[in-house]
């Protein structure tokens, strides 16, 4: 009886470590408005620089930490001037100093942007957008969505795509 009560702990206790996702490195946010949804890992700036060091210029960003953004129109929109059909989406984008490109992408579940390039093909609009900067930075990556955008801010920087 000993030997069946180790061995139904043992297995249950595997079986706990094998089920538990990867490890998060940050807390986890649900922003909801107007028909939109965003959940995303929201990383702080803890005194670093974020674009063009930690993120590079250039490069494709999960836009938020661990598992990839994602973002849900409950209807039809018009995001940055294209059309997108109601759905939820991965939402990365590359930074640069004065134009960022912001994607929606079809593959869900992604972690990190680690897979962008193999996963491209299902890309659903990019849009360039202005950059702005902050006068006072943000501490920790922040979406909001008023009324006709979709706008996230960390750092020095504020990007805001058009929605209607």
């Amino acid at each position: 009886m000993k030997h069946f009560f180790l061995a139904t702990l043992f297995l249950a206790v595997t079986s706990l470590v094998f089920a538990q996702e990867k490890p998060r490195k940050s807390p986890h946010t649900t922003v909801e408005a107007n028909g939109i949804k965003v959940v995303y890992g929201q990383p702080s700036k803890k005194g670093r620089v974020i674009f063009g060091t930690l993120e590079p210029f250039g490069k494709v960003w999960r836009t938020g930490a661990d598992e990839a953004t994602e973002i849900t129109f409950s209807k039809d929109v018009v995001f940055g001037g294209k059309p997108v059909k109601a759905g939820t989406y991965t939402l990365f984008s590359i930074p640069d100093p004065k134009t960022w490109t912001v994607i929606l992408n079809g593959k869900l579940g992604q972690w990190g942007a680690y897979d962008y390039d193999k996963n491209k093909g299902e890309d659903v609009v990019q849009v360039k957008v202005k950059r702005e900067t902050l006068s006072t930075p943000a501490e920790k990556l922040t979406f909001t969505l008023p009324g006709n955008a979709v706008v996230f801010e960390w750092d020095d920087t504020k990007v805001a795509v058009p929605v209607k």
